[in-house]
């Protein structure tokens, strides 16, 4: 799953911002339940929660190892590189690195207050943000976590900074919001002021845990002395250099170069069994409860995870890779004490066509809409997990979501003779073997996606439903098309995966928009000045009301170019058992809160 940061600055008080997954519904502050084995609502909030402020409550914990299964591995401690963003990282690293925010299970964005006092917008003309840090919080290194680290935070995603031949010195996989801010400042050592250009309503969502890496690191590897000496236009030698260390040196786990600021730190990575290691960070200075130690192991076959919790081989089965089977299996362990959730979520399932190779036909894109039978594949592969799923029919908006209109109904699954009739019309012809052809170019092509059961039964279902219609589909299954760099090269025909967003809108530009340089997630080469501007407007609108017209005219654009087809919003499905309450959260996953987790009397 990639990830991305997305929030509905209308739906919270004050404002709010998408991540590759590899999205929520109504006020961002409610999950569907349906088909949970008991109240797991109650669980959806910290045990110290208050108001607006998130602090881990100090219990008495879990002493021993608790082994939580997801469904892919860890690859890199900095998850904000385009070859690197993935929900995966951020389900470990939301144990491992503190951010200014904190989401609990309702998508309720809230201040980390166990490492920051306040943020707070002292000026509107020009918006103007202040965060103030707590005193003594550290990295686990024993160095300081302070204004340096923000400061780098900025400069790394501004997309300002560049080497001395003009490239982007940081490969930053969004610079949304980051680039709006002209002045970053360190007032003291705990107070960062940061100016925008425009008005930013989604100000919450930056600054979050994953993109604040250790600015003493990148200084003690570069002999840079001090990063917030450092400006977007200073020394380009020092600028490359940073930039160098910050996207490529990040990558797998050293531990002399990646300390945590968070309740737990990454002790172990094992990438053949890929499996990480987090132990308690000794200078979190927030809540010291939750398991002494922790291994979280990727289990790609989601059956086999449901096996491994009946097995007792772990602890906690946290998939957002939704199987029927392994559902009905995680249900009927209620006998051995173990607790099944599952919840919609603030992710969704599609498919990406690349505009860089045959499907630059729209004719091509718009015939394979018609062939894709989307209810076919809810019923099929989801119905077991959440009784209640549907296809989804709007790629910036979730149902119940002020602003959600139907884009995609009339647009998919409209069945075999539809698509034949749109490329015949079109110059397309079917050759002897039954497959349509244009100037020399089949309608052939491969869905590619990462090692998931369900996504190769997705493809299954479509080869037939593309077959009546003369188009010819493969499915190739490619274990490293998420992290090993080919989905952000643009390397496929289709691609299917999901993406998966925290409770803010903005971020979504970085997917959609016409891509100028490698900070960007519009992997598929989408080019259309209506997108473009409208997601201009809407992220820049100070009236709720234009935001909220700009972003469906968005929306209306891509279900217009048929470039992206939604499948469903997926539902995460969960099990525990020993623990006191677990909940997946919908962009954190389960570890957002497992500095409070207890045993089970």
């Amino acid at each position: 799953m990639r990830k991305s940061k997305a929030v509905s600055a209308w739906s919270l008080v004050a404002a709010s911002a998408l991540v590759l997954s590899a999205c929520s519904g109504g006020d961002s502050g409610s999950t569907d339940q349906n088909g949970s084995s008991t109240d797991i609502k109650s669980m959806a909030v910290g045990k110290a929660q208050n108001g607006e402020n998130f602090k881990l409550a100090d219990t008495p914990g879990y002493e021993g190892t608790v082994t939580v299964g997801i469904d892919d591995g860890y690859s890199g401690y900095n998850n904000d590189t385009p070859d690197t963003n993935s929900s995966y990282n951020t389900y470990i690293l939301t144990a491992v690195l503190a951010g200014a925010d904190v989401l609990d299970g309702n998508n309720k964005v809230l201040l980390n207050n166990d490492v920051f006092d306040s943020w707070e917008v002292t000026s509107k003309e020009p918006q103007t943000v202040v965060y103030k840090i707590k005193p003594n919080v550290k990295w686990s290194d024993d160095a300081a976590f302070d204004c340096d680290d923000m400061y780098l935070s900025w400069l790394a995603h501004s997309g300002k900074a560049k080497t001395a031949d003009g490239k982007q010195a940081f490969l930053a996989a969004s610079t949304t919001g980051y680039s709006l801010i002209n002045e970053a400042t360190c007032k003291d050592d705990l107070t960062f002021e940061t100016k925008y250009t425009e008005p930013y309503l989604d100000y919450k969502g930056l600054f979050n845990s994953t993109a604040i890496m250790p600015a003493h690191i990148i200084e003690k590897n570069t002999n840079i002395p001090d990063i917030t000496k450092l400006s977007p236009t200073g020394d380009a030698a020092q600028l490359t250099a940073a930039g160098k260390f910050w996207t490529n040196d990040f990558k797998g786990f050293k531990a002399e170069n990646m300390p945590a600021s968070g309740p737990y730190k990454i002790t172990a990575f094992d990438a053949n069994q890929k499996a990480v290691t987090l132990e308690k960070n000794p200078k979190w200075i927030g809540g010291k409860g939750g398991p002494s130690k922790i291994v979280v192991r990727a289990m790609e076959d989601t059956k086999a995870m449901a096996t491994a919790l009946q097995n007792g081989e772990i602890d906690v089965a946290a998939s957002t890779q939704p199987d029927a089977t392994a559902a009905n299996t995680l249900k009927s362990l209620s006998a051995q004490g173990v607790t099944y959730g599952s919840g919609s979520q603030l992710t969704f399932e599609h498919f990406d066509l690349n505009y860089k190779r045959m499907f630059k036909d729209k004719a091509l894109r718009k015939a394979f809409f018609e062939v894709v039978n989307r209810q076919e594949i809810t019923d099929k592969l989801l119905k077991e997990v959440q009784a209640d799923a549907t296809p989804l029919n709007s790629i910036v908006f979730m149902p119940g979501e002020q602003g959600f209109k139907d884009l995609y109904g009339s647009k998919a699954g409209l069945g075999a003779e539809a698509a034949a009739k749109t490329l015949t019309d079109a110059g397309w012809a079917k050759g002897a073997d039954g497959i349509f052809a244009k100037d020399g170019q089949r309608a052939s092509f491969k869905i590619s996606h990462n090692q998931n059961a369900r996504r190769t039964q997705t493809v299954e279902i479509v080869i037939s439903q593309a077959k009546a219609a003369g188009i010819e589909i493969t499915d190739e299954t490619d274990a490293n098309f998420l992290k090993g760099g080919r989905l952000a090269a643009g390397d496929y025909d289709v691609a299917l995966f999901g993406w998966s967003a925290a409770p803010f809108k903005a971020e979504q530009k970085s997917i959609y928009i016409t891509r100028v340089d490698d900070s960007s997630q519009n992997y598929q080469g989408l080019s259309n000045p209506t997108i473009d501007s409208a997601f201009e407007a809407a992220v820049k609108a100070t009236d709720e009301a234009v935001q909220l017209e700009n972003y469906q005219k968005a929306d209306q654009a891509i279900a217009d170019e048929y470039a992206t087809l939604p499948l469903f919003q997926t539902p995460s499905m969960w099990a525990f058992k020993g623990i006191d309450r677990t909940y997946m959260q919908s962009y954190n996953g389960v570890l957002w809160n497992v500095g409070e987790w207890e045993q089970k009397k």
